[in-house]
């Protein structure tokens, strides 16, 4: 039923709005009508709003009664403005009234017309806690100054959150995933609308397209922005990504594998060796021995500033905090999307954007230096976010590329296929060790290593920290510098001190992959590596050397199995490091880069610290 009356709650003089001022933050506090609740007491505090039914407060004892049950009004929520992204005035309309449970619509309460308004602010989901929840409260008043005198202090408390974007680019990829791209934006497009949040969004017609617009934009154009956020999976985020990092990122390349650089054998003493087998001591005068130069060209200040939000238009650095970037999920795999906000989920990926939240993100940069054993020596340069596999990965990917018309499901189909076929491939894989210390501070007892047990036995697992929000791992300082600002200072070691050693693996691998991330994702519920993190300038080198089948079918059943073990086998080898270099022989197969095919016949790889800047929180589970 509905009842108009001048005598409803919010309407009378007790219920006026008043201001108090104390010495820390100005507090409001008003009467107001909760939809769905009834009268209450609204506060507004320097964090947020807290709002109490005015019944428990006048007569908390006095619960009322219907047909003989207790019906209790009482109603104590608050929400902090962390978690609001947007208010509403909406107008004059209908407020409920609290309606009796299971009741079917009999004693439904009343509907009062008042002005309204509505605060949009985020929950988590009570079986998900990592998907997030959009959710209002809609409150009204009789007098149209008091819900305007809300609305305006509200937006003006919503102001002062730092770190929210005002303006972003948007690419939309209308064929990612199962063909939903468009429809995924359409989506979540009324979230950035309702946060007052500008985007210029741009629908790919074209592979490539995403990279011309990002690499083409001028860095005065770009400084307009507070982000990119794409819309689609894992490959099409790479695309964005290198349009942008190849374009302005300028770093020193890591070395090649080439013979002016002797790596040791995995197990052996530590001194390089010339062609002919003899030892022989690192030069300290000769670069060409160098496997990281000590400075990156661009390590976020060149030399000019300390600021890494450097505000030269014309210029565009990194790391920086302040240019972020978006994923809402909408492909294949998603794994880049699940590892930072820890649910492949839109509307999440949304809210965690309009939130402004942020976390650093590992990005690696890989050289091609051949394509083919007889090309020229011609540098290709591509930056990876999540993973770069050989082997058994890239062959996954070629082959799904025949059957793109299955959609997600090809894959599947593909990697039955190369599993069948059990192709293993001859390379040299060369990695920098580094310090022990600081290889194991992502784990409790370190990487357990034992050569005695048999080929196809499972290893005990050692207990491992897992990257999760607030990441200590991520947040560690490099020395006595934050790693957010210092990505040339990784954990890597000076490659000619006595600390420090290039070591070789050559032999007939499966696969050979460089995890960034952990890569969950709905295939792998732990993902590659459980215990990688998001920032904390490491790459995981796993090498899967040649096995039967069976020991091979064993490692891919871990990998999917939520808890298992998929490292954990003889026949793998994972080291922690900073950088690597690669070789094939032979029979070749090609690079899986974050879901994109990628030939080379000589590859090295470094990672920087936090080289970028995410929306996103880390997975909370």
């Amino acid at each position: 039923m509905e009842r108009c009356d001048d005598s409803l709650p919010g309407g009378n003089e007790n219920s006026r709005p008043i201001a108090d001022i104390d010495s820390q933050s100005s507090i409001l506090s008003s009467n107001l009508f909760l939809d769905g609740v009834g009268e209450v007491v609204v506060t507004l505090n320097s964090d947020g709003l807290s709002c109490r039914s005015a019944e428990s407060i006048s007569n908390e004892d006095d619960p009322s009664l219907c047909l003989g049950l207790k019906i209790f009004r009482k109603c104590e929520i608050s929400v902090k403005f962390c978690d609001v992204y947007a208010i509403d005035s909406l107008g004059w309309g209908l407020v409920r009234e609290s309606s009796l449970p299971n009741a079917s619509g009999l004693f439904s309460g009343y509907s009062f017309e008042m002005y309204r308004f509505t605060v949009h602010y985020v929950q988590k989901s009570r079986n998900h806690p990592t998907v997030w929840i959009p959710s209002q409260y809609c409150f009204g008043h009789k007098d149209l100054r008091t819900c305007q005198m809300w609305v305006n202090q509200i937006r003006a408390t919503l102001c002062l959150q730092g770190g929210r974007p005002k303006s972003l680019l948007v690419f939309v990829n209308p064929r990612s995933g199962k063909g939903n791209g468009c429809r995924t934006w359409e989506a979540v497009a009324p979230i950035f609308s309702q946060a007052n949040v500008m985007t210029k969004v741009t629908v790919t017609e074209r592979a490539g397209q995403a990279f011309d617009v990002m690499a083409s934009i001028s860095n005065r154009e770009l400084h307009s922005y507070d982000g990119v956020v794409t819309v689609g999976g894992d490959g099409f985020f790479n695309e964005v990504l290198n349009g942008l990092l190849l374009s302005r990122h300028k770093a020193s390349y890591p070395p090649r594998p080439t013979e002016s650089i002797h790596p040791v054998e995995n197990g052996s003493n530590g001194m390089a060796h010339d062609a002919n087998g003899n030892t022989e001591e690192p030069s300290d005068n000769n670069e060409d021995f160098s496997p990281l130069l000590t400075h990156s060209e661009l390590d976020g200040r060149q030399g000019e500033t300390d600021d890494p939000c450097n505000t030269d238009r014309d210029s565009f650095l990194f790391p920086n905090e302040r240019f972020r970037f978006g994923i809402i999920p909408s492909g294949s795999t998603d794994a880049i999307v699940i590892c930072t906000t820890g649910a492949r989920d839109p509307i999440t990926s949304a809210l965690q954007i309009v939130l402004g939240k942020s976390v650093c993100l590992d990005i690696a940069q890989v050289i091609r230096w051949k394509k083919t054993p007889t090309s020229k020596d011609e540098p290709c340069v591509r930056y990876a976010a999540s993973f770069a596999g050989y082997g058994f990965y890239g062959d996954v990917i070629t082959e799904s590329e025949k059957y793109r018309w299955m959609g997600p499901v090809r894959y599947d189909f593909a990697g039955t296929k190369v599993f069948l076929r059990h192709s293993s491939y001859e390379a040299e894989v060369a990695y920098l060790e580094v310090d022990s210390k600081k290889a194991n501070l992502g784990e409790q007892g370190g990487l357990q290593v034992s050569r005695k047990k048999p080929f196809c036995s499972l290893r005990k697992k050692p207990e491992r920290i897992v990257c999760r929000v607030n990441c200590n791992v991520c947040n560690l300082k490099a020395g006595e510098t934050s790693p957010r600002h210092e990505i040339s200072e990784t954990y890597s070691e000076e490659p000619n001190s006595e600390e420090s050693r290039w070591l070789k693996s050559k032999g007939r691998f499966l696969s050979i992959g460089g995890a960034i991330i952990s890569c969950r994702n709905e295939r792998a519920p732990d993902g590659l590596v459980a215990d990688a993190h998001l920032s904390d300038g490491f790459l995981h080198l796993i090498l899967i050397k040649d096995c039967p089948h069976a020991c091979y079918l064993w490692h891919l059943t871990q990998l999917a199995k939520k808890g298992g073990n998929p490292l954990d086998f003889h026949f793998v080898e994972h080291h922690k490091t900073t950088a690597f270099t690669f070789t094939s022989f032979g029979k070749e197969s090609v690079w899986n880069i974050d879901g994109e095919p990628f030939q080379a016949h000589q590859l090295s790889a470094q990672v920087f610290r936090g080289l970028i800047t995410m929306f996103a929180t880390g997975p909370e589970v």
